[in-house]
């Protein structure tokens, strides 16, 4: 324990599923240890891994082309249905509620299979799925009060919130590039947010609560959830529906049924039946851009996630802008510009900072004479 010091938390992605680490070099162990067959000569043939790695790319670029797509249609409905309909608490609940009906109906007919959960699981679920609710209602009252394209380049600020509590909260260290990495992105963020020509502080505060409860959801996800096998697809479907079960009661409370008939109302006389449609749209859409994105953390990195969660952003932002005609200053673009380009920076050196620790690990631990079993299983631990 004293000859290396305590581990850098830099990843950001939610740590619910370890095993398949130690599963993929057990496989790899295994198939290593299986020579190919000599053809006929005696010769070995030359076996290469192009069309499994081009299949894995293609599966990747779905994803993410699926994810982005996904992300873009929620935003474009929600904001519609938030003009319309201003009550961020109900949207927020209909969403939740609509991914929970999907997940249940697939596991209900056998289209997805139902995870192996008790009661230790949903009790390390808990507060990951309470930090969830409030980023996801702080989100929806930003975008109601604000452009969708204002209340992303704030969001892109997550980054800096995260090492910021990892330090102040938890203790923990980064080397100075890791720090230097978030000026850009503090400093985008500001001058967006102070030439905002529609700028008001509900959205804006709205956008940076999110943006620290979604770190503090990943902080407990790690901590609470290390350990428990489950997958993307189900792991997400859990959290939804213990967040629907926290935010109904609060829901009532700040808007209730009275308000909902009244706003109804008023919305379907304006819009017409189409408004029904925008309402099922973001719901829907909501869930299933979140289920394909904790679907693809089973099949990439941390790395290639934090560049597409990049990506993402770009994409929602630039079309928001055309479809709502939203004025954009170019001082406030250029601010937007360099937050994002931030976030970009700050994953490529969180990553390369990640292998310089792992590398000098290894190194360490292979001296000891460990068995290749212990040392990826010490290796998995640092990681995480």
């Amino acid at each position: 324990p004293n000859a290396v010091p305590r581990p850098l938390s830099l990843s950001a992605r939610p740590l619910y599923r370890q095993e398949p680490f130690l599963a993929a070099a057990r496989n790899d162990r295994a198939a290593s240890t299986a020579p190919p067959a000599a053809t006929a000569d005696g010769a070995r043939p030359v076996e290469t891994a192009a069309a499994p790695e081009a299949m894995k790319s293609a599966k990747i670029g779905v994803y993410f082309a699926t994810w982005w797509a996904l992300n873009v249609i929620f935003n474009i409905y929600n904001k519609k249905v938030l003009n319309a309909f201003p009550y961020p608490w109900l949207t927020s609940t209909l969403s939740l509620a609509a991914g929970s009906a999907i997940m249940l109906v697939s596991w209900a007919t056998r289209i997805a299979e139902a995870p192996q959960t008790d009661l230790d699981f949903w009790k390390a679920l808990s507060p990951v799925a309470i930090a969830h609710t409030i980023g996801h209602v702080a989100a929806t009252v930003s975008m109601a009060k604000v452009a969708v394209s204002f209340t992303h380049i704030i969001k892109s600020a997550e980054p800096a919130f995260s090492v910021f509590v990892s330090r102040f909260f938890l203790g923990e260290h980064f080397p100075l590039p890791v720090y230097f990495s978030l000026l850009p992105i503090i400093g985008g963020c500001a001058l967006a947010a102070v030439t905002e020509l529609n700028f008001n502080m509900i959205g804006f505060m709205g956008a940076m609560i999110s943006n620290l409860a979604f770190v503090f959801r990943n902080i407990f996800s790690k901590k609470g959830m290390k350990g428990k096998s489950v997958s993307g697809m189900n792991y997400y479907a859990c959290l939804s529906m213990l967040s629907l079960v926290i935010l109904l009661p609060f829901a009532f409370a700040m808007e209730g049924p009275k308000v909902w008939a009244a706003g109804w109302q008023n919305a379907v006389a304006e819009i017409g039946p189409n408004f029904v449609w925008w309402v099922a749209a973001q719901s829907v859409f909501y869930h299933l851009y979140n289920q394909v994105s904790y679907m693809s953390l089973d099949e990439i990195s941390p790395l290639t996630f934090s560049v597409g969660n990049t990506m993402k952003r770009i994409s929602v932002i630039v079309a928001s802008i055309i479809i709502f005609r939203t004025p954009v200053q170019p001082v406030n673009a250029l601010g937007a510009a360099i937050a994002i380009l931030g976030t970009f920076i700050y994953s490529q050196v969180t990553h390369l900072t990640r292998l310089t620790y792992l590398t000098t690990y290894v190194r360490k631990q292979a001296n000891q004479n460990l068995t290749l079993k212990l040392l990826l299983t010490s290796c998995c631990r640092q990681s995480s």
